[in-house]
């Protein structure tokens, strides 16, 4: 009995050695390849090969005629993609053609909590971020590609809050050609209803759409669409020229300082301080405590630190450095504060022409 238990016992163990033996070696792992970085027209040839030409040739038929060849085209340059890389770009898509419908259907807001419960609130916001880009530039296209002289003839007998929606869509220097060419009373109204406009119903648009109509394409809207805003109208006044500028901002002071204010701090930011000449820089450091230096310099970027080391005396530069070095656990709203305090100098000294901050409009710099 003992014998024939160990014998029992032994036979797996060889059975297991066999089976062990004549197994396939495991292949090794296969790397994948890192996706290609694709452009928007790629993506879209892309996504039009793996519809295959039944519904590619559907989907051609609403495309205006210069898309269609401009896609042809990708398409034919486009060689081979592999499993991964179409998967990517097509579950992309997939996502876009949900915000897009999430948008026209409910409203931004709407389907920001649609997107933030089915991605999370990062992934929501970028794709946010992308379908209003997209349906705001569908909005007045027509209207883009007419020079400023013919948007003014258009719009300068408008009331102030329909020029400023109309502008609202238009790229911003377009938008400050016309608004340098109204009466000095309605450049403030129609900046002051630009910053306060927030979104639009479809109903709205399709009205003002019809009424343009008669002088432009026809548009079709239906989407809620986020436009002009505080941010833009900034953009707006940083095209215009000095006189238009100095005239909305002393009107609009007079009746609403807190939107002025708003929009003037808008209008230029810690980071441009390396657009600034040598000598105005130089200017503003003089006026600035350098304990606000030492905060700013903390979040700020490389350029930006040089642009003011350069402009400092050996001696200062060296102390900020050595501060900076010591200078630990800064909250990010002490640096901000520090930085809008600068930004702050910047300005007044600006306002009192000793410093020049080049903008966009027609100021010409003699040496």
């Amino acid at each position: 009995m003992p014998k024939a238990k160990t014998a029992k016992a032994e036979k797996p163990e060889k059975e297991q050695e066999t089976g062990a033996a004549a197994a396939p070696p495991a292949e090794p792992a296969v790397e994948k390849k890192p996706l290609l970085d694709l452009t928007n027209p790629q993506r879209a040839a892309a996504v039009v090969v793996a519809l295959g030409t039944d519904k590619a040739s559907q989907l051609y038929k609403y495309m205006e005629p210069k898309d269609v060849e401009t896609l042809t085209v990708e398409v034919a340059r486009l060689g081979y993609l592999d499993s991964d890389q179409t998967e990517e770009v097509l579950s992309d898509y997939y996502k876009m053609c949900m915000t897009n419908k999430a948008v026209t259907e409910g409203g931004l807001e709407y389907a920001r909590a649609v997107l933030e419960k089915a991605y999370g609130s990062q992934a929501a916001e970028e794709l946010l971020s992308k379908v209003t880009k997209t349906l705001k530039e569908r909005q007045f296209a027509f209207m883009n590609k007419a020079d400023v002289k013919s948007l003014f003839s258009v719009l300068q007998n408008e009331r102030a809050q329909t020029i400023a929606l109309v502008l609202s869509y238009l790229d911003s220097d377009k938008a400050a050609g016309v608004v340098a060419q109204l009466d000095p009373e309605k450049q403030v109204r129609v900046v002051e209803s630009i910053a306060k406009i927030e979104s639009v119903s479809p109903a709205a648009i399709k009205i003002l759409e019809a009424e343009m109509n008669k002088k432009f394409s026809n548009i079709i809207t239906n989407a809620d669409v986020k436009v002009g805003g505080i941010d833009y109208v900034a953009d707006v006044v940083n095209n215009l020229d000095r006189a238009s500028e100095k005239n909305i901002f002393d009107q609009l002071s007079a009746y609403d300082q807190e939107l002025a204010d708003e929009i003037r701090k808008r209008m230029f930011v810690f980071e441009d301080i390396i657009t600034m000449d040598d000598r105005s820089v130089q200017r503003f450091v003089r006026d600035c405590d350098p304990r606000d230096l030492v905060l700013a310099l903390k979040a700020a970027n490389g350029e930006v630190a040089n642009k003011l080391f350069a402009n400092m005396s050996t001696r200062m530069a060296q102390s900020i450095k050595d501060d900076l070095e010591i200078t630990t656990n800064v909250r990010m709203k002490d640096v901000e504060e520090a930085q809008q305090r600068i930004v702050d100098i910047i300005r007044l000294l600006e306002e009192r022409n000793e410093i020049i901050i080049l903008k966009g409009g027609k100021d010409d710099i003699i040496a």
